[in-house]
This record gives structure tokens, C-alpha cells and sequence, in this order.
């Protein structure tokens, strides 16, 4: 089971964090500072995993990709594959964003929540295919643009028509 998603840029400041399990928002942010703490004392060359038992309780995992300036970051129990999940960050971003960067995710957030929402529900994983994520992703959009394109105008006193 995935426990959160953050996304945390390289100065600690968090520019996403979805919780699957229930926590007050005080312990919300204290999980993000360590989780910080941990991913920005680690050298470069080491591994991507990482035992998170002392921040998020026994039997949890913590798989990160380090792109630019941004952490992202899934905490998940040992029922999910860790190999799995660095793999599902880089290839879905990499289709979803092109080269990520902070500003993608300032100016895009609602797309990166439904990126996540697509990948996951309740804090179970639904979708592993990047490109079934895509086409979700993409028919999603296409249906936001298509509903803000509609303009209503005075019909009547009594009503409205659309555009």
C-alpha cells in the first residue's frame, strides 16, 4: 500500500504531499522535514531506497527520483515492489513532463494530481502502464478544455443557453 507521495524541492520546500493514511496535519509536516532531512544527507551515488521504519512506522519503504531541483518521493509498505515504483516515477514523468522541473510542477499541479489519481486510488497502486496513464491523462485534459470552452449567455430574464 502506497502511505504518500511528496514532491519536495532541494531548499525543503514541499510542492506536493498526498497522505493515503490519515495523519494531522502538524505530524503531516513533520514526516516531510525528516523525510527531507533524510534525502538531502545522502551522497549522490548511492541507491534510490530507502528504510523509512524510524519515520513512517515498521515494514515502510521510501523510493525517491532526484530530477533538477525536485524530490519525488513515494512511501509505500513491503507489499509493493520497490523496483516497481522508481520505475513508475520515471517513466511516468518522463512521458508526463518532458524534462521535470519545479516550474512544471508550480504551473501544472493539476495535472500532476491527476497523473497520481490515475496511478493511485485509496493508496493502492491501479495503473503500472505509463501509457494507459497517458491516455487517461491526455482524455481527462481534453474534456477540461472542451467544458471551459463553453460559454452561457443571457437567453431570457428566465434563463440561460450556452454558446
Amino acid at each position: 500500500m502506497i502511505k504518500a507521495v511528496i514532491v519536495i524541492n532541494t531548499e525543503g520546500k514541499p510542492r506536493l504531499a498526498k497522505f493515503y493514511e490519515f495523519q494531522p496535519v502538524e505530524k503531516q509536516q513533520e514526516l516531510v522535514r525528516s523525510v527531507y532531512g533524510v534525502l538531502c544527507s545522502r551522497a549522490e551515488i548511492v541507491s534510490n531506497f530507502v528504510e523509512t521504519d524510524s519515520i513512517f512506522g515498521p515494514d515502510s519503504r521510501l523510493v525517491y527520483k532526484h530530477y533538477a531541483t525536485l524530490y519525488f518521493v513515494f512511501v509505500f509498505d513491503s507489499s509493493e515492489n520497490e523496483l516497481a515504483m522508481l520505475d513508475l516515477i520515471q517513466e511516468t514523468l518522463d512521458k508526463c513532463f518532458k524534462n521535470v522541473c519545479e516550474l512544471d510542477i508550480v504551473f501544472n499541479y493539476t495535472k500532476l494530481h491527476t497523473v497520481l489519481d490515475e496511478i493511485i486510488f485509496g493508496g493502492q497502486v491501479l495503473e503500472t502502464n505509463s501509457a494507459e496513464v497517458m491516455k487517461a491523462v491526455e482524455e481527462i485534459t481534453r474534456l477540461e478544455a472542451a467544458s471551459n470552452s463553453i460559454t452561457l449567455v443571457p437567453k431570457s430574464v428566465s434563463g440561460w443557453r450556452s454558446r
